[in-house]
């Protein structure tokens, strides 16, 4: 795997910034009441998380390494200010759904994350393909929250009614609770697909044939698992 399919692997699977690394809850929880909603804050994040990277990746050699911070927040916040103005002037929709959750894309841990982490130190290519995979990441997580809650919450996705008549909807999923649980949900089966993989990777390079009171996969995973968690 090159390094370019690996930045984008990372953030759409191995380090979801939603599922994985359970960051940018606030909007998370607050905007995913419907699928069109994830689908515009994922997009609308991940278009500054790419351009930041970018700009963040091409100055990282000029920026000094005591006012990086500040220097990162406030190219973050230029690039938001654009954003919102955009979305105002011909999304008008999508503006007036996210309200107040458009600004606060300046202080999302995800993006500052990636600039302190990744764009800081690596080339510009990378960079930017970092942004798009952990963009996609979290936008694709938005979305499949968005659709769930709706479809449950109002038997609807992307306003498209496609529950039967006779359904009737469960008013706590579109509520904060829903989110909650929702999410809960959906991390508990992707630990649960993850899991079970690395038990099957194990136990076809490792298995002698003798299953019966073998505990040799158990074992490999556990062992598996702390040289991960050893080098993160």
């Amino acid at each position: 795997m090159n390094k370019v399919s690996e930045r984008l692997y990372n953030g759409i699977i191995k380090e979801n910034p939603t599922f994985v690394l359970l960051l940018g809850m606030c909007p998370t929880l607050a905007v995913t009441t419907s699928a069109i909603n994830g689908l515009g804050m994922g997009l609308s994040a991940a278009a500054v998380l790419i351009m930041s990277n970018f700009i963040i990746s091409l100055l990282r050699k000029v920026i000094p390494s005591g006012v990086r911070v500040p220097a990162y927040i406030v190219i973050v916040a230029s690039l938001v200010t654009v954003l919102e103005l955009l979305l105002q002037a011909y999304v008008r929709s999508i503006y007036s759904a996210l309200g107040i959750y458009i600004p606060l894309i300046v202080v999302n841990c995800i993006i500052l994350g990636r600039a302190e982490a990744y764009a800081g130190k690596n080339p510009v290519l990378l960079s930017v393909f970092d942004g798009i995979g952990m963009g996609l990441g979290f936008t694709m997580a938005l979305t499949v929250i968005g659709c769930i809650r709706e479809l449950l919450g109002n038997g609807s996705v992307f306003g498209i009614n496609v529950m039967p008549s006779w359904y009737e909807p469960i008013a706590m999923i579109v509520l904060a609770p829903g989110a909650f649980f929702v999410l809960a949900m959906l991390v508990a089966l992707r630990n649960r697909l993850v899991s079970r993989k690395k038990r099957e990777k194990i136990s076809a390079d490792s298995c002698v044939g003798q299953c019966i009171g073998c505990n040799l996969c158990s074992k490999n995973l556990e062992k598996s698992e702390k040289k991960e968690d050893e080098k993160a």
